[in-house]
C-alpha cells in the first residue's frame, strides 16, 4: 500500500482520496477509522438530561414508536438520528443492522441461538436479547467471519 501526504496552507480543508482496485479488509478498516473520528460522541435525552454518549459504550440501538433509543449500561437514551443516519455515521466493523428496527455495536454481542424460522436470537453481554430478521443473518455472519480473520 502506497501512502501520500500534501500539506499545503492554501487548502481550506481537509480531503481523503483512497485509490484501490477492490474494497478489501484494509481499505474498510481506512474508512472505518475515518469514520469513526467523525462520531467521537452523540447525545442521548434521559428525561431533561442530555448526556454524552460514545459510540462504544452504547450496546445497540432500537426503535421505539418514533424515535431512537441508545441503549447503554448507564441506561437508555432518546436519540435525535434515525437509525438510517447512524448506520451511515457509525464505523460498520463495529455497529451492524439485526433488523429494520436495531443496529448492534458487534463487541457488546455474547452468543447468538439459531431460531427455527431462520432467524438468530442474538443475546448481549447485558443479558438483553434481540432477534436478526432473515434479511440481516447473512451480512452478520460475513461481518463476524471478516473481524475473526483479523484476529488470527
Amino acid at each position: 500500500m502506497k501512502v501520500s501526504l500534501n500539506i499545503d496552507r492554501d487548502y481550506e480543508e481537509t480531503k481523503v482520496t483512497i485509490e484501490c482496485p477492490t474494497l478489501d479488509d484494509s481499505v474498510q478498516e481506512i474508512l472505518d477509522f475515518i469514520k469513526g473520528q467523525d462520531t467521537e460522541f452523540l447525545v442521548g435525552k434521559d428525561g431533561d438530561m442530555q448526556h454524552i454518549l460514545k459510540p462504544t459504550e452504547i450496546h445497540f440501538f432500537h426503535t421505539e414508536k418514533d424515535s431512537v433509543i441508545a441503549v447503554t449500561s448507564a441506561g437508555s437514551f432518546k436519540l435525535k438520528e434515525k437509525l438510517y443516519e447512524l448506520e451511515k455515521i457509525l464505523p460498520a466493523s463495529k455497529f451492524i443492522r439485526l433488523s429494520k428496527s436495531v443496529i448492534a455495536n458487534l463487541h457488546e454481542l455474547s452468543r447468538f441461538e439459531a431460531s427455527f424460522n431462520g432467524t438468530l436470537c442474538v443475546y448481549f453481554k447485558s443479558g438483553t436479547k434481540e432477534y436478526v430478521s432473515r434479511t440481516y443473518v447473512n451480512a452478520i455472519k460475513e461481518s463476524l467471519k471478516m473481524n475473526r480473520r483479523k484476529g488470527e
